[in-house]
């Protein structure tokens, strides 16, 4: 039996409350939801899917993405809910030796992106949000140190997993990054009427910071779209779409805008990956739709 999620704190935190449940030994399976989509994650038949697309192969489901949402009986559990760990932790609910409600809230707060403009540029100010942006899930696998993360949460209160060495040296490696990465951000943006256009496709290896940030940047726009190449060999594009938290009047479902472009995601944020052929075709597409800004949840259903 495994545990196979994706790397981001809401991940972590699913993974945390899963060993709580069951008597798992193997290490926690981390995947990229897309690299899953396409098959080239294998999956055994008692492995625990959570924060993660639907894979019939699979013991248990736990999830929340709009776009994941099948109509064929599963085991598990899945909803539209602020995070996934919340589901699970309502499904096992009296299964809990330890409380993990604050861990929980935290992981709904973070993953549905509820911050106040003082925690995106202040996130040293905030444990939990501080520790989530240590968990990145970039082109490089981490899975040291997201291990330790959970280990460390299911063990510790979040002052002690923020005293760890390794954990501390993050944390201020990310607020240095943060204030390098708003310069990128202003160099490397630009605002069209309400889409913010971030392309760090120029850079061999992008910088990384605060995905927030640019929405403190440009208060104008609805939405920002994020281009960046995903493998050195430059012959993949990622980009990642989000709702502006600050300025909420973008109508699009994201995620389900994405899903027409190989990706998906929740109704305010989602990623797609695709090969970098397709860009020509794909990203100005993308950003005509979110011009656009109509609701296109009737027109999927119609």
């Amino acid at each position: 039996m495994r545990i196979v999620t994706r790397p981001d704190f809401d991940g972590i935190v699913c993974a945390v409350l899963l060993y709580e449940v069951f008597d798992i030994r193997q290490p926690v399976y981390w995947v990229e939801p897309n690299a899953l989509q396409k098959g080239r994650v294998e999956i055994h038949k008692q492995d625990i899917i959570a924060n993660l697309p639907y894979d019939e192969k699979c013991a248990l489901w736990f999830d929340h993405h709009y776009t994941n949402r099948i109509d064929k009986p599963f085991k598990g559990d899945y909803k539209i809910s602020p995070s996934a760990a919340s589901i699970i932790f309502e499904h096992y609910k009296d299964r809990f030796k330890k409380d993990f409600s604050e861990l929980v809230q935290a992981a709904d707060k973070i993953d549905s992106a509820d911050f106040t403009l003082d925690e995106v540029l202040h996130p040293e100010k905030y444990n939990y949000v501080m520790l989530s942006m240590t968990v990145t899930n970039g082109d490089e696998p981490d899975d040291a140190y997201w291990n330790k993360l959970v280990e460390g949460l299911r063990k510790f209160e979040i002052r002690k997993v923020l005293e760890d060495p390794d954990v501390k040296q993050r944390c201020q490696t990310i607020v240095e990054q943060n204030e390098i990465f708003i310069a990128h951000l202003k160099e490397n943006t630009q605002l069209i009427k309400h889409v913010s256009v971030t392309d760090l496709r120029p850079f061999t290896k992008p910088p990384v910071g605060n995905r927030f940030l640019v929405y403190s940047l440009f208060p104008d726009s609805y939405v920002n779209v994020k281009i960046r190449f995903e493998d050195k060999k430059r012959k993949r594009i990622a980009v990642h779409v989000g709702r502006s938290i600050f300025n909420p009047k973008c109508n699009v479902n994201v995620g389900l805008m994405l899903a027409d472009f190989e990706g998906g995601g929740h109704r305010g944020a989602g990623s797609t990956r695709f090969q970098a052929t397709k860009a020509e075709d794909y990203i100005p597409r993308i950003i005509d739709i979110l011009l656009k800004n109509q609701n296109n949840e009737d027109e999927k259903i119609a």
